[in-house]
């Protein structure tokens, strides 16, 4: 059986791919891809595996960006830390949903699921739907203010204040539209989840309020630059592989 895994943390990959081969010697790891980009070009250029194990969040997109460039037609299990992408997940032929940290054992329930659902698209339907049903999102209203911490204070602000998150040497920062920044101890795709559609993933660093998006502008290797009402010393860049989400995103304000 060959298999591709997705995923840009390397010893996350070697450990899946090293796992995979222990639990069934027929399986051949053909390729680990680290990006949206390698990725897309890797599935454009090469025959399909018989099954992708796939993260979600990359440097320079989602995985699901592949999978609006590219026509899948084989099976995807999604590995992640974050179970918010969950229904998305089954929309791209996803069979199953391993939360990292992953064990043996879960890779090992994962690849029977496989096999168990493999060539039965009455019992890969009906498994899908249960599957679907214990993972369904949250619907509780979104969360309309976040706690940020200055100093020895643990202040709440509310997020429509806030211009845009983004990560600097690990730790998560709110920049607000009075320029200052506060330490925030969510991740950045926790706050994805809590902001909701108002806020936009631009790139793995940066989460921006649609309210804060100025302009943007067309840059190097198809990407799009995005400028901000407020000031920001750094760039933000969308990736070519995000920009028609982007531009719908930014379109729906």
């Amino acid at each position: 059986m060959n298999i591709i895994i997705i995923e840009d943390e390397q010893l996350t990959a070697q450990d899946l791919s090293s796992t995979l081969t222990k639990l069934d010697d027929t399986i051949k790891v053909q390729a680990i891809l680290e990006s949206v980009e390698e990725a897309v070009g890797y599935l454009q250029s090469n025959p399909m595996p018989d099954l992708i194990f796939s993260d979600i969040q990359l440097p320079d997109g989602t995985s699901f960006d592949i999978y609006n460039e590219v026509e899948i037609d084989v099976p995807i299990i999604f590995c992640t830390a974050y179970n918010e992408y969950a229904l998305q997940a089954f929309d791209v032929n996803g069979i199953d949903y391993l939360l990292k940290p992953f064990s043996k054992e879960s890779v090992s329930k994962a690849l029977d699921k496989y096999n168990r659902l493999k060539g039965n698209s009455d019992n890969q339907q009906e498994g899908l739907s249960k599957l679907m049903e214990m993972l369904k999102p949250d619907d509780s209203p979104k969360a309309s203010s976040i706690i940020v911490y200055q100093g020895d204070k643990i202040i709440p602000i509310k997020i429509e204040d806030v211009a845009l998150f983004y990560m600097e040497d690990k730790y998560v920062f709110a920049y607000t539209f009075t320029q200052k920044k506060h330490i925030v101890s969510q991740s950045l795709e926790e706050l994805e989840t809590k902001c909701g559609a108002s806020f936009f993933r631009a790139n793995r660093q940066h989460l921006v309020n649609r309210k804060a998006v100025k302009d943007a502008a067309k840059h190097f290797n198809r990407k799009l630059i995005v400028h901000l009402s407020v000031y920001y010393s750094e760039q933000i860049l969308v990736g070519k592989l995000k920009v028609t989400s982007f531009l719908t995103w930014l379109a729906e304000g």
